[in-house]
């Protein structure tokens, strides 16, 4: 007998059939053709419906126990459920098997498709739980990767040592041992970064320490001290930040970078570093002393013939004998012509008190970043605006430097600078 292709299976006749004798499954199958001929008509003749594959092969599973037999009879169809019912209705009318007695009691109709929905829907859910479980990590190292590629991307070389591409270009300098440090350093936004690669100290490190602002951005562990040692004998450093003892520079977080670039303290402070070799580490006459950057303090146009007198830190109130009037015009005319080197690149600078440059970010990033730097001084090439403002105010930010200047209120009273 031909067998309906389990796709179009729609529904599942379930019979119980009771006999009063010993017969076998060929005996019952034969018995269901046998007494429903013409029974319904040519078109759900069944013999007619199975050749046609409209009625499945008719499963038969029965078993004798003392001279009586009972099993199941499982009738598939592909009929719509009027069909399929008046099918099941027809087999219950077979009252004999062979010589015996028999009972057909149709159980339930089965909708195949609906056990088919249940199969779909568990493993739907498999699926979806191994998509998340597995595919999802995957895609998030996939952006990971994507990151990572752009990062790599960025990164320079300067006199073929890994650097930030913002190197050449840049005030100041950061010094750090190894390429991973440069990537993280990146990764964070900050460009004016470069690597020594080692303890032997390259010489394109130590002109760029006496040519720029000099920051060493070290580990907190013994290569971090030999590093050190070895810059504060042949380079100009004028600031060193280290990292807490056991974390290396390349696992900061972005947050933690900026926190310890911002603790960074000058490399005369620090016990046993600062004497280049040779010096008689005598200290320099008053109107000699070096300043921050390790070489003679530059005389400003403006301090002529005031040479012996201490220079007021910007953001601190002036003392005795300087004047408010002598001394502010000299802090806007620096912080302009800082505005005039950020100008058209679309970028922000933070400064510290002592307008040390604390790091460089892009002008989207700059309202969300005032809370984790907490900058003194911001200097950027866009408008001052209010939500800058608001948000420099709960930052402690004291001034603000731009190019112009929308209609705000200033309840904080901030310094704003602007070139218009």
């Amino acid at each position: 007998m031909a067998k309906a292709p389990a796709d179009i299976t729609k529904y599942n006749i379930y019979a119980d059939i009771t006999i009063d004798g010993v017969v076998e499954k060929p005996d019952v199958v034969g018995a269901i053709f046998g007494q429903s001929e013409g029974l319904l008509g040519e078109g759900l003749e069944l013999r007619d419906l199975q050749k046609t594959g409209r009625i499945g092969r008719i499963e038969v599973d029965i078993k004798t126990k003392v001279g009586k037999s009972a099993g199941t009879v499982i009738v598939p169809s592909s009929l719509d459920m009027v069909e399929t019912s008046i099918i099941g209705a027809a087999i219950e009318t077979v009252d004999r098997v062979g010589p015996c007695n028999a009972k057909i009691t149709v159980r339930e109709i089965e909708d195949a498709r609906s056990s088919k929905r249940k199969i779909v829907l568990n493993r739907a859910k498999e699926l979806l739980k191994k998509l998340m479980d597995e595919e999802i990590p995957e895609s998030m190292e996939l952006t990971e990767e994507v990151k990572k590629s752009v990062q790599l991307s960025e990164i320079a070389t300067y006199e073929g040592l890994p650097a930030g591409p913002g190197i050449a270009t840049a005030d100041s300098v950061i010094i750090v041992e190894g390429r991973a440090d440069v990537l993280n350093l990146l990764k964070c936004g900050i460009k004016n970064v470069v690597s020594v690669g080692g303890t032997n100290i390259p010489k394109p490190v130590i002109d760029l320490s006496k040519e720029k602002t000099a920051i060493a951005f070290l580990d907190g562990d013994r290569g971090g001290d030999i590093i050190l040692k070895e810059l504060s004998q042949v380079a100009d450093i004028d600031f060193v930040a280290r990292t807490p003892r056991g974390k290396e520079v390349e696992e900061l977080t972005k947050k933690e970078v900026v926190m310890t670039l911002r603790r960074k303290v000058p490399l005369s402070q620090l016990k046993g570093y600062g004497e280049k070799e040779g010096e008689d580490n005598e200290p320099a006459p008053p109107q000699q002393q070096n300043g921050q950057n390790g070489g003679p303090r530059p005389v400003m146009p403006q301090q002529q013939g005031q040479q012996m007198q201490p220079r007021p830190v910007f953001g601190q109130a002036p003392q005795p004998g300087q004047g408010i009037q002598q001394q502010q015009p000299s802090n806007n005319g620096k912080m302009l012509s800082l505005l005039r080197e950020v100008k058209g690149k679309l970028t922000a600078r933070l400064y510290d008190k002592t307008l040390e440059q604390i790091t460089e970010i892009e002008i989207k990033d700059l309202v969300p970043s005032l809370k984790d730097v907490q900058p003194y001084c911001v200097v950027f090439d866009g408008i001052v605006t209010q939500r800058l403002i608001d948000a420099a105010a709960e930052s402690g930010v004291a001034c603000i430097v731009g190019i112009n200047k929308s209609d705000v209120s200033n309840p904080r009273s901030i310094k704003i600078l602007t070139e218009r």
